[in-house]
Parts: C-alpha cells; structure tokens; sequence
C-alpha cells in the first residue's frame, strides 16, 4: 500500500467554511474498481482535515487489489480521530460501500456511528434554484468558479487503474492519485453552497418592504411588494428563481424578494355550509339565523361553492393558509391569498414568517408553468 501526504496552506476566513471546520470534520472520497459492492474492491481512499491553518490531505492507493483491506483499515484508523464525516454522495455510495466491503472482508467498522453531512444531498436540494445542469462535482465546482485540472471521471479511471496493476508506471499512478486528491481537496471548498441552504432556512432578516409598480413585456402594468432582506452567510455566487408570482434573487450578503400583488375581487369562504343560505342576487352566503327574513324566492341553501362572501382589496399569494382570512378564486383553489393590510406592513415578525413560506414553496416546489410574462421593468 501506497500513503500519499499534502499539506496546503487554506483559506478558512469563508464564515460558512469556518463553522464547519470547528467540527473537527473528515471529508473523505473513495475510488472502486465498479459499483457493486460484491463484484468490485476500493483502490483508492483519499482524505482532508484541518491542521491549523492548512488543509492536510492524505490518501491510501491499492497497489494490488490484494491490498484493499489494508487501505480500508488504514482509513478507518483516520477517520477515528474526527468527529464528523462529509462526502459527496458518501450516504448513497461511499459509507455503504465501506460497510459492505468490511462485512465481506471481516473487517470491524464504525462508520454508521459518525454524524456526517453528504454535500451531494444538500446541493440536490438546491438544483433548480442553482440551475445545475446535472448533480455531479465537478458541475458544482464549475457553478463556483473552481477550475480543476484533472479532466477525468471516476469511472474512466477504473481501466487506468486494471491497467496499472497489469503493469505499473508513474503516469498511471499521478492520474489515479490527481483525480481522487482533486476530489477531497475541492470538497471543502464546495461548503459555501451550503449558504443558500441556510438562507432558505430561514437565516436571514427582513430590512425594509416597499410597494411599486411593474411593466410586464405585454405592456400591462401592475402593482408588487418587495421585501429586502440580509442574509447571514454571504453566497458564493448570485442566483435568481421565480415560483408563480413570487421573484427572488440574491446576491452575497443581500436578497430582494418580489411578489406580484393581486388587485382583484375574491371570496372568503366559510365552513358547515349547511349552515348559510346563498343569496343570488347579493351573490353570498349569510347564516340562516341572519337570513330569516329573506324570501325564500330569493335564497337558496348554501353549497361548499357557494358559501362564501366577497371583498375587493390588495392581496398577497400564500401557498398554504398561514395568513387568515384566506381568500380564493374558487372553493378547490389550493394557493389562497391574504389582505395586504395595515397589520401586515407593521408587524416585522410576521412579515418574515411570510418571506419564510415563499422560501419553503420556491425551494421545495418544481417551478409551475407561468401564465404570466415575466417582469422586465421596475418603476418606483
């Protein structure tokens, strides 16, 4: 077996990159001979941690497949020194395929006992938002203006490697070892996406909230409120998305959030509509005890869709009824809007529990189909 050491001097001033570093992390790559886990054997485990202000990385090369269990060991010997483990796509690849490989090789492991974060699974979280083209490393590191010199995959270098055991040269070997030091050594550096998963989670402040105006590209002009907001951790790189009415983008320490506001007539609707009459002529619904002495030519009773009243104001969008009264076009609506109102404009608490929801909606939901244009011109 092969042992490979590098210390590098690392910038650990990034606040996000910081915070996670006080964990005493272990963030760890593998590199197989195949995905099956009976079928194929580990190579190749490379490895980086903290040492003061340098990054230390050590890795552990096969030379045959006959020393598999001696890298495993070796990692496993590491990894007992940290505190946490973080991978890329380790939960779904990396830490079950240890576990199977020290099962079949009667090796005693721990890995299940580290707390440890997959990168790979917080940045899925963030694909659209990001527009990732694909979930793959090296995309994330192009997203953050990494540039790598290793231009080889994972799974092309498996004939490099059944090459080298053959017959080992020098090239060989700087080509297995770059690709996997490359891994560990950009993996740390990938911690500033998770300042955007912080942002969506709520750590932010809401500064200031304006009314305007906007110009659609069909020429129609409406109305919108824009929150701005500061974000705790800067990110690393602008991004802007846009979920139904609702327009955000952010950029290193400051956010804007746009909502379209809706000016238009829409009806609250009541529950136990057995107990309301619908009237008609006035087009709501009042209590039967209120409506006693209303024709019966000119009342009917109330049906779900029917039972509602109606009012004409300024509303907000809201995805779930976290501001009541909820009002909707129509009794099935699933999205319900709330009265922009004096209460609202003055209450900072629930001003952020609102950009809070629309985060939650913009960051879990897949972007609908808009039917409106998009905005191209802000006047105040």
């Amino acid at each position: 077996m092969l042992t490979w050491t590098d210390t590098i001097p690392y910038d650990f001033t990034d606040p996000l990159v910081s915070h996670a570093f006080t964990a005493r992390p272990l963030f760890f790559d593998i590199e197989t001979t195949g995905f099956s886990r009976s079928g194929s054997t580990v190579y190749l485990i490379g490895c980086a941690a903290r040492s003061e202000d340098s990054l230390l990385i050590r890795q552990f090369f096969a030379e045959t497949p006959g020393e598999e269990a001696e890298v495993i060991t070796a990692f496993l010997t590491l990894a007992k020194q940290y505190d946490t483990l973080l991978t890329f796509n380790g939960s779904t690849f990396d830490i079950p395929y240890l576990q199977a490989r020290c099962k079949f090789l009667h090796i005693e492991e721990s890995l299940s006992l580290h707390p440890y974060t997959d990168l790979y699974r917080e940045a899925a979280k963030l694909r659209h938002v990001l527009r990732l083209p694909d979930l793959k490393q090296k995309s994330i590191e192009i997203f953050l203006g990494i540039d790598r010199a290793d231009l080889f995959s994972g799974g092309e270098l498996i004939r490099v490697y059944r090459d080298y055991v053959a017959k080992p040269t020098r090239q060989a070997e700087k080509l297995l070892q770059q690709h996997n030091y490359e891994d560990v050594l950009y993996m740390p550096a990938l911690l500033p996406v998770l300042s955007y998963r912080a942002f969506f989670d709520g750590e932010f402040s809401v500064d200031a909230l304006e009314a305007g105006e906007y110009t659609a590209m069909d020429g129609s002009r409406g109305k919108e409120l824009y929150f701005t907001l500061s974000c705790r951790l800067p990110v690393p790189a602008p991004i802007s998305c846009r979920y139904g009415d609702c327009y955000l983008s952010v950029s290193k320490h400051h956010a804007v959030l746009r909502v379209c506001l809706l000016d238009e007539t829409l009806r609250l609707f009541f529950d136990r509509p057995s107990d309301y009459y619908y009237l008609p002529g006035e087009d709501c619904a009042v209590l039967k005890a209120a409506a006693s002495h209303v024709e019966k030519s000119r009342r009917v009773p109330a049906k779900k869709s029917s039972c509602y009243t109606k009012k004409h104001a300024l509303f907000l969008p809201q995805y779930s009824d976290l501001i009541t009264p909820a009002f909707r076009r129509n009794v099935r609506d699933r999205q319900s809007f709330f009265e922009l109102s004096a209460s609202f404009v003055s209450d900072p608490d629930l001003q952020y529990r609102y950009v809070c929801h629309l985060l939650h909606v913009i960051l879990r939901q897949k972007p609908p189909v808009q039917k409106k244009a998009a905005f191209t011109k802000i006047t105040s």
